[in-house]
């Protein structure tokens, strides 16, 4: 058991390890991202509120079709992999870098990795699932599938899509302040209250 917790843990390592490499010349921009993510300052969320809706009305403004907005985004991408390397150093000074710095951005490579692995390891399972029990897979798929499909018939293509880039880059942050697990926690004490008065009922 102590080997392969070691083994995971050095394959961890060598993962992070290699992902820091790769991303050596995003540095600075990550480190300035998790900042905004983790809203250091309180005028963080609204900033990040304000820079998606503005995007987001471009989008609506310009009304672009599906193969242009793909390759518009797919060209911002390469152009940012490109650029960001080279005019990052100039812009925040990469020689600068405290202990402190570089123990974050291990930290943010780790957490990447992490939720790679989070991420592969539900694809397996949802596999396993196939093998082992088919119909449960099946009958999951299928409503989860209509479920979605039913919302996204309901609700506008662009609005859906707002909603959840805003969700997913204010999640850091919500989590970061322990809203969603006081939110959480607040659900779970209303459940058992409906619960134990829905027992004390049947007694």
């Amino acid at each position: 058991m102590a080997e392969g917790d070691n083994r995971s843990t050095n394959l961890l390592a060598a993962e992070t390890a290699s992902l820091e490499e790769q991303l050596q010349g995003w540095g600075e921009v990550m480190l300035l991202a998790d900042k905004v993510l983790r809203w250091e300052r309180a005028w963080f969320p609204p900033a990040v509120m304000g820079v998606v809706s503005l995007v987001f009305l471009i989008i609506y403004y310009l009304d672009p079709s599906v193969l242009s907005g793909v390759s518009c985004f797919v060209m911002f991408l390469c152009l940012a992999d490109y650029l960001v390397p080279i005019l990052a150093p100039r812009i925040f000074g990469s020689n600068k870098w405290t202990t402190e710095q570089q123990q974050r951005f291990h930290e943010i490579c780790s957490n990447l990795v992490k939720t790679r692995r989070r991420a592969v390891g539900w694809w397996k399972r949802l596999f396993t699932l196939k093998e082992e029990k088919p119909k449960m897979y099946f009958m999951s798929m299928i409503v989860s599938l209509a479920m979605v499909a039913w919302v996204g018939q309901q609700v506008h293509n662009l609005l859906l899509t707002y909603l959840i880039v805003t969700f997913v880059l204010l999640l850091p942050g919500l989590n970061q302040h322990g809203i969603i697990s006081k939110y959480i926690g607040m659900a779970k004490r209303e459940i058992n209250k409906l619960l134990k008065q829905k027992e004390k009922k049947n007694e």
